[in-house]
């Protein structure tokens, strides 16, 4: 099994690029409508149609999870997502025809590259029309601009961008994330505890700018879970952020995690093991962080933590 988002089947992921302008969006295309939840800890989101998926609304699905750049303008590129999926006659049914329900998640990069060139409904169609299997890490999607390590200010940023893993549990239950990290704090390797990007300007009168952050992200799992269990996963995959993004959920972050159930074979399967796949979210999770970073090349003078 490859360590990626895309090892739950029934997911696809595709990014758009651009390197010039240090923006993109990334799409994961899920048509067959799962059950999706959401958990909003950090204090700054861009967000769209993240009310849908609370326990209790009438849909709790998605047919697509939208990750950009560009701040809210990016949210834009979510319109190309939905054009995509009508023509396809994916979407939530109505009297009136089929609406794709597209939950979307905007990270900052405005400060990095042309902040007046964001990723658009074309972006979004773009990615949808690259996604597969296989998934990119690094400078690629949602996070060719993301940076980390803005504790002392922007000037003191690491490059990072998309990271993704997957896990195996004994019961054969898959779990899966992809991120795109661009956080204010710093980032370390949890199981080591060694530092992986750190601040590179220590100029104590320099401070973060005001919402000029956020990861996001989406766990999926092969668990079939109910909406409270869906959300709970978002939920608890923040545990996975904090182990690896030291501080997160700041006042500057708008950290958001989409969640998604996609059971497979058994019409009535198994009950998972809840407290090993609670785990196992927070140990991926923390692991697509630290591939965020690692996977990372330089872009606009921000360098790698690589060098």
């Amino acid at each position: 099994m490859g360590t990626r988002l895309t090892s739950v089947p029934g997911l696809r992921v595709g990014h758009w690029t651009n390197l010039d302008v240090a923006t993109g969006c990334t799409v994961v295309l899920c048509e067959q409508g799962p059950r999706a939840g959401v958990d909003v800890r950090g204090a700054a989101p861009a967000t769209r149609e993240t009310d849908v998926l609370r326990p209790g609304s009438l849909v709790g699905r998605a047919h697509a999870i939208l990750l950009s750049g560009g701040s809210a303008f990016g949210l834009d590129a979510a319109t190309g997502v939905m054009r995509y999926l009508e023509e396809r006659g994916v979407g939530f049914p109505t009297h009136a025809g089929r609406v794709p329900i597209v939950p979307a998640a905007a990270l900052f990069d405005l400060g990095i590259g042309r902040a007046d060139v964001r990723p658009d409904a074309a972006a979004g169609y773009a990615a949808c029309q690259a996604a597969g299997d296989d998934v990119t890490e690094g400078t690629v999607g949602a996070g060719t601009g993301a940076t980390v390590a803005k504790l002392a200010g922007p000037g003191g940023a690491v490059k990072s961008g998309i990271g993704t893993a997957a896990r195996r549990l004994p019961d054969g239950t898959i779990v899966g994330v992809l991120l795109a990290v661009n956080a204010v704090g710093a980032v370390y390797d949890p199981w080591s505890g060694a530092p992986l990007a750190l601040p590179r300007s220590t100029d104590s009168d320099r401070r973060p700018l005001v919402g000029a952050s956020t990861t996001i992200g989406v766990v999926a799992t092969t668990a079939a879970l109910d909406a409270g269990g869906v959300s709970r996963l978002a939920t608890i995959g923040h545990d996975g952020l904090a182990l690896a993004i030291r501080p997160a959920h700041t006042s500057y972050d708008g950290d958001t995690l989409f969640a998604l159930s996609l059971p497979t074979g058994d019409p009535e399967p198994a009950a998972p093991d809840i407290l090993a796949l609670e785990q196992a979210v927070v140990e991926v999770v923390a692991e697509a962080v630290v591939r965020a970073v690692r996977a990372a090349t330089g872009l606009y003078g921000v360098p790698a933590a690589s060098g």
